[in-house]
C-alpha cells in the first residue's frame, strides 16, 4: 500500500535569516553567543568573515568552520527504537531516544521530536523530525497511515480474534468510539502481525487486553511504505522531507 502524505517545506535557500537566529536554530549555539563565535572568525558569508549576528544571509551562503550550515532545510529520521528507552523530551521519565542522536540535534529549534510514540517496552521503527506540519500530517486520523506491529502474547491466539479486529467494533476500556478496522495475521501460535490505522494510546497492548491476553514483546515493523531493512537497535538513517509526497 503506498502512503502520500506531507506538504514539501519551502526550499530553505530562499529563505534569508538572522545569523545568529540560524546559529541558535541549528542547535550551534545561543543568539548571545553568536557574537562570540562571529569575533571567533567561525562564520563566513559568500567566502567573507562575518561581521554582524544581526546580518541576514540564506543558508546556502553561510559556513561555519568552514562547512555548510547542518541540515538547515530540516530533519527527517527513521530510528530503529531499542527497548528501554521513551519517547518523552521529559528526563523524569528516564533514558530517551533523543539521547541517541548528535547533541547539535539535540538543541535544534524547532525541537526534534517523534510522531507518535512507542512505549519503552516497544521496539521499532520511530520517525524523528523538526518538521512540526510533517508530524501533524502523519499522525492526523484522517490519512490513516498503516503501522504494522509484531506482538507477542501470553497464551495461544484465538482464530476469532481475526474478525473481532477487523470488525471496526471493538470498544477499548475507558473509550466511546470504537477502534478503526484492523488487520490481524496468526504468525504462530502466541505471535501475530497486525495492522492499524491509527494510533491511540497503548492501542496494540490494550486491544489485546480487552480479549484476556497480556503482550509479552511488542515491535513496529512498518509505518507506512517504510520499514527498518538491516538498521540495528540505535542507530538511524536520514529521509528525505518529501519522503511522503504531497496531498495536494
Amino acid at each position: 500500500m503506498t502512503v502520500r502524505i506531507g506538504a514539501v517545506p519551502s526550499p530553505i535557500h530562499t529563505v534569508s535569516r538572522r545569523l545568529d537566529q540560524w546559529l541558535a536554530n541549528l542547535g550551534y549555539c545561543s543568539r548571545r553567543e553568536a557574537r562570540d563565535w562571529i569575533d571567533a572568525g567561525r562564520l563566513t558569508v559568500g567566502g567573507k568573515p562575518a561581521d554582524d549576528p544581526g546580518a541576514k544571509a540564506q543558508a546556502v551562503a553561510v559556513r561555519v568552520d568552514g562547512e555548510p550550515l547542518d541540515h538547515p532545510e530540516g530533519l527527517l529520521l527513521l530510528l530503529h527504537k531499542p527497548l528501554g528507552l521513551v519517547c518523552s523530551h521529559d528526563e523524569r521519565e528516564g533514558a530517551n531516544v533523543y539521547g541517541l542522536l548528535p547533541e547539535r540535534w539535540r538543541q535544534r529549534n524547532p525541537v526534534v521530536t517523534s510522531v507518535g510514540r512507542l512505549d519503552k517496552d516497544t521496539s521499532g521503527l520511530l520517525l524523528l523530525t523538526d518538521q512540526t506540519a510533517l508530524v501533524h500530517r502523519l499522525t492526523s486520523p484522517k490519512h490513516k497511515v498503516p503501522k504494522r506491529y509484531v506482538a507477542t502474547v501470553d497464551r495461544e491466539l484465538s482464530e476469532g480474534l481475526i474478525p473481532l479486529f477487523a470488525s471496526g467494533a471493538l470498544v477499548l476500556e475507558g473509550e466511546k468510539d470504537p477502534c478503526l478496522p484492523a488487520e490481524l495475521r496468526m504468525l504462530n501460535s502466541t505471535t501475530a502481525e497486525l495492522v492499524l490505522t491509527e494510533g491511540r494510546y497503548h492501542q496494540v497492548r490494550r486491544m489485546f487486553a480487552s480479549q484476556g491476553y497480556d503482550v509479552r514483546t511488542l515491535h513496529r515493523s512498518h509505518f507506512g511504505d517504510l520499514d527498518l531493512g538491516e538498521l540495528a537497535p540505535g542507530r538511524w538513517r536520514e529521509l528525505p522531507l518529501d519522503a511522503f509526497g504531497n496531498l495536494g
